[in-house]
């Protein structure tokens, strides 16, 4: 994150974990700030989970004032195809496929793709992948960026673990 979408990063995440929720990423681009969330039980954010914390979001951004100028609050659900920015996110999803960038070039390579496999029991800064030439360590701590590709897989176990959140909460009333 730049050094803006630290300090902004530090205002709102207080007010997102008194919520119950977890912030997964912040992005401004030009005049749009853009806020990822999620409820770490279900890893979603619901429309009214969104809204409630734009309300309150909204409200310490205007006391902070930490933006000049004018800018649009997006605040979301970090979605099926979601960054990978947390560390344990790289254990969470193994198994899947993500697109992964890296700062600095690897072998003439910044950009790669593949199956995430966790990490290296020996280094846990070094992420696992299993691409087409076989499996690569790359540095979490020289990470760019990191998401998942929406794939059949994802979106099945995506809606089975929706599935089964319903029921529990069902269970519960």
């Amino acid at each position: 994150m730049t050094p803006i979408e630290n300090k902004i990063a530090d205002i709102v995440r207080p007010v997102i974990e008194d919520q119950g929720f977890t912030m997964i990423n912040i992005t401004l681009k030009g005049s749009v700030l853009q806020i990822l969330a999620e409820d770490p039980n279900t890893k979603n954010l619901g429309v009214d989970d969104c809204a409630a914390l734009s309300r309150e979001i909204s409200a310490v951004m205007d006391v902070e004032d930490p933006i000049s100028g004018r800018y649009q609050l997006e605040v979301s659900s970090p979605g099926i195809d979601r960054p990978l920015t947390q560390h344990e996110d790289f254990e969470i999803y193994q198994g899947f496929v993500a697109k992964v960038e890296m700062n600095m070039p690897i072998d003439g390579q910044k950009k790669f793709r593949g199956t995430l496999k966790g990490f290296d029991p020996n280094n846990k800064d070094l992420i696992l992948l299993e691409t087409d030439h076989g499996e690569i360590a790359l540095a979490f701590s020289q990470l760019h960026k990191a998401k998942l590709v929406l794939t059949d897989e994802l979106i099945k176990t995506t809606k089975r673990h929706s599935k089964q959140n319903d029921t529990n909460s069902t269970e519960e009333e």
